[in-house]
C-alpha cells in the first residue's frame, strides 16, 4: 500500500482515505486513472443523495470594486455546514459568481460539488446566486451576519460604501419586500387586501368603517414592505428613504438571502440515515 499516493489523491480530490485507497487499487495505483475513478464515484454518490432535503448551509458574500455577489449553498445538516471544506466551497461559489456572473455557477462547479458530496456524505447544492453591479457613480455594498445564515447585497446610486453597508445591514434585519411601495406586485397587494377585507368584515362594523380599516391596513402593509418607507434600523426617527436622500443617493436594487427560507425541512432525514446505517452495519 502506497501511503504517499493515497495522501496525494486525498489532497487532490478531498475525499476520504478509504475511498482514495479503493480508487487507487482499482486504477492499479495510477494517479490519473484514480482521479477519474474518484470523480465517477463522486457523481454516483451525489446522484443517490440528490433527492435528500438540503435546507441548512451558508451564504457567501463578496464585493469588489463596482460589483458584488451573494450565493446560498445548502447541505443537509448544520453540522456539515460547519465543515471547513463546505465553507470553502461556498466561498468558491461566490468568487465565481462575482467574476463570471450568476448564470451557470452550478454547472461550472459541478465536479467540485460532487467531490464534496463524497467527502462529507451529504447532499450539497448551490441553491441561488446573484451578482449586482453599481450604477454609474454609485456603489455596491453588502452585509453578511456573523453566522453566515442571512445577508444582503445592495446597489445605490450615489452614497458611499459605509452607507451601502448600513442599508444592507438594515435589509438583512428588517426584510423589506421591495425597494419602494410602487414596486409591490399587484398580485401580492390583492392577496393582502383580500385578507384584510375578510378580517375587517368579520368585525361586524358598518361597510364605511370596514373600508377605512382595510385602507389603513394596506397603507401599513405597503410601508412595512417598502425599504425606503421603513424606519432605519440604526435610527428609528428617520426612514431609509430620508437617510439616502440626505446623502444624495437612492436604492437601485437589492437582494436578501436567508439560508433555507422557503424550503420545507424534513426533520427525519438525518435520523433515518443513522437508523439505516445501524441496520446495515455501514459507516
Amino acid at each position: 500500500m502506497n501511503i504517499a499516493l493515497i495522501k496525494e489523491l486525498r489532497e487532490r480530490t478531498g475525499v476520504g482515505f478509504g475511498d482514495c485507497k479503493k480508487a487507487l487499487v482499482e486504477a492499479d495505483w495510477n494517479m490519473e486513472r484514480a482521479v477519474d475513478a474518484v470523480r465517477r464515484q463522486s457523481g454516483a454518490k451525489a446522484a443517490k443523495k440528490a433527492d435528500r432535503t438540503a435546507a441548512e448551509g451558508l451564504l457567501g458574500l463578496a464585493v469588489e470594486g463596482a460589483a458584488g455577489a451573494l450565493v446560498e449553498v445548502n447541505v443537509e445538516t448544520d453540522f456539515a455546514a460547519r465543515n471547513p471544506k463546505f465553507a470553502a466551497f461556498a466561498q468558491r461559489a461566490v468568487a465565481h459568481t462575482l467574476a463570471a456572473g450568476d448564470a451557470g455557477v452550478g454547472a461550472a462547479l459541478e465536479d467540485e460539488r460532487e467531490a464534496l458530496v463524497q467527502g462529507i456524505g451529504e447532499n450539497v447544492r448551490i441553491r441561488r446566486a446573484v451578482r449586482l453591479a453599481a450604477p454609474e457613480g454609485g456603489v455596491v455594498a453588502g452585509y453578511l451576519h456573523q453566522d453566515r445564515k442571512k445577508g444582503a447585497l445592495v446597489a445605490l446610486t450615489g452614497g458611499d460604501g459605509q452607507l451601502g453597508r448600513d442599508v444592507a445591514m438594515h435589509i438583512t434585519a428588517m426584510r423589506p419586500l421591495v425597494a419602494r411601495a410602487s414596486d409591490i406586485p399587484a398580485s401580492v397587494a390583492a392577496r393582502e387586501q383580500a385578507i384584510f377585507e375578510q378580517q375587517a368584515q368579520a368585525s361586524g362594523k358598518p361597510e364605511a368603517i370596514v373600508a377605512k380599516m382595510v385602507a389603513g391596513r394596506m397603507r401599513k402593509f405597503r410601508a412595512e414592505s417598502s425599504l425606503l418607507d421603513q424606519p432605519f434600523v440604526k435610527d428609528a426617527d428617520t426612514t431609509v428613504g430620508k437617510l439616502l436622500a440626505a446623502a444624495g443617493a437612492d436604492c437601485a436594487a437589492f437582494e436578501r438571502f436567508e439560508v433555507g427560507e422557503g424550503i420545507e425541512k424534513r426533520e427525519d432525514d438525518f435520523a433515518a440515515e443513522v437508523r439505516k446505517q445501524a441496520q446495515t452495519g455501514g459507516g
